[in-house]
């Protein structure tokens, strides 16, 4: 913060919000284990929104200021991300207070997008937060498989499986995907196919988001993951995959241990099983297409399956991958990077907030790394900060592209169609289009 601002306490605060958090503080919620360091507020990209930052959140919760902490609107701005914790000497868990605070909102009043798509996604028997039911979402898998089946030579045995009993893998889905672009399934599909994934989708329970998280709503947080896992459980899945969608990602693994919901699935992110099929040899994506063009990647960390989660060695599985597809002389890393990185804003609902221009300064910090890099796309298989990031590109005038890491697969593959090619630039519209002098054909050694 650029001015110091007095905060005045009254002999009759109050320390209710304290004595509600002790149980998810370390020795018993004792906040005078805190340094003031202020290593959590100078990495955090939240600091002086509202003129609040972690170190003076969490100061107000030890003081016992809980009038100054309920409603205010920073608690929307906090993304989660746990940076602050990362890099805290105590390892003090301020986002999980911020989580606290959140609820201290009369529900009605939270955020109308979060409590949107958390209501919308309870009403479905999808869990889908954008509406769309299991009709619909079966009528646009079969649609879209039998398109390419019929128009994509090779592709002619192409499988997209819904309710199939004894499969290996239960497959989450983003609703965006059957909802507004519907080919951004395929690429995915596609890789499945080549590496002979023994995989299915759910009719119902396969919405892959979950905002009633956002929303601080832990029972319909738990009632949401429980849905879904069940179905999973009900067809013999060994797996529950979650496609590259982030906060799917961390709802389902971290809510069944939050909520204590007994299942024998494992709950596995998608990235390390691209990097062990390539390494097994079930997939080989090849680089010689951008030997010449030398075209720049970098990627991003998404919070939620790095340093919330799968930590290091998944970051480490997006690099092998990214590098395997572009050339190892054609990737950049961002700095900071891997658990270290920035959160870019993306996160903790930010995007259904309405806090639109505190989110665009938030990811500032973001951007600014995006353009360091002088990369031309980031790669993140993640769905919040897909959108987050472009639309920081918009909002700055950034001229990068950003992509799911099934593109970059499945165009290193020689598979990937000019339907799906929608967030490539003019630059890779026509590189290895399938079938043409030049692009590899994936089926020459099967």
């Amino acid at each position: 913060m650029s001015e110091t601002e007095t905060i005045k306490i009254s002999h009759n605060r109050k320390d209710t919000f304290l004595q509600k958090v002790k149980k998810i503080l370390p020795e018993g919620g004792n906040l005078n284990l805190c340094l003031t360091c202020g290593a959590c507020a100078s990495g955090c990209p939240a600091t002086g929104l509202e003129g609040m930052d972690p170190r003076k959140f969490l100061r107000m919760a030890a003081l016992g200021l809980d009038d100054e902490i309920t409603g205010h609107p920073w608690v929307w701005m906090c993304s989660l991300c746990q940076r602050c914790v990362y890099v805290c000497p105590m390892e003090i868990n301020i986002p999980a207070l911020v989580y606290e605070a959140r609820q201290l909102w009369p529900r009605e009043d939270r955020p109308k997008g979060i409590l949107g798509s958390c209501d919308m996604a309870l009403r479905n028997d999808s869990c889908s937060a954008m509406g769309s039911p299991p009709d619909d979402f079966i009528f646009v898998v079969e649609d879209v498989c039998e398109e390419v089946q019929n128009d994509q030579p090779g592709w002619e045995n192409l499988q997209a499986p819904m309710d199939k009993e004894g499969s290996h893998f239960f497959l989450s889905q983003n609703s965006r995907e059957p909802v507004t672009e519907p080919e951004e399934m395929v690429p995915l599909w596609k890789i499945l196919h080549l590496v002979g994934a023994d995989w299915t989708y759910g009719s119902t329970g396969w919405g892959g988001e979950n905002y009633c998280m956002f929303l601080a709503d832990d029972e319909n947080w738990k009632a949401i993951t429980e849905k879904t896992v069940r179905k999973a459980e009900s067809l013999g899945c060994k797996v529950y995959l979650n496609t590259e969608c982030g906060h799917s990602t961390y709802s389902v693994w971290m809510g069944v241990q939050r909520h204590k919901i007994e299942t024998d699935l494992e709950i596995a992110p998608i990235v390390p099983y691209y990097a062990r099929w390539i390494r097994e040899g079930k997939i080989k994506p090849s680089s010689d297409w951008n030997k010449d063009l030398k075209i720049k990647f970098t990627v991003q960390d998404p919070c939620q399956q790095v340093r919330k989660s799968f930590g290091d060695p998944l970051a480490e599985d997006l690099r092998f991958v990214v590098k395997t597809c572009v050339g190892e002389e054609n990737f950049i890393d961002m700095t900071p990077n891997r658990s270290n990185n920035f959160c870019c804003g993306g996160g903790g609902g930010y995007l259904q907030s309405g806090y639109t221009e505190a989110r665009h300064q938030y990811g500032k910090i973001k951007f600014d790394q995006v353009k360091a890099t002088g990369a031309k796309y980031v790669v993140t298989p993640c769905h919040n900060c897909h959108a987050q990031i472009h639309d920081l590109g918009e909002h700055f005038d950034g001229g990068y592209h950003v992509i799911h890491l099934w593109t970059l697969i499945a165009l290193s593959l020689g598979v990937l169609a000019d339907t799906e090619r929608v967030y490539l630039g003019p630059d890779l519209a026509e590189v290895w289009l399938p079938g043409e002098p030049g692009t590899p054909d994936p089926f020459s050694d099967k």
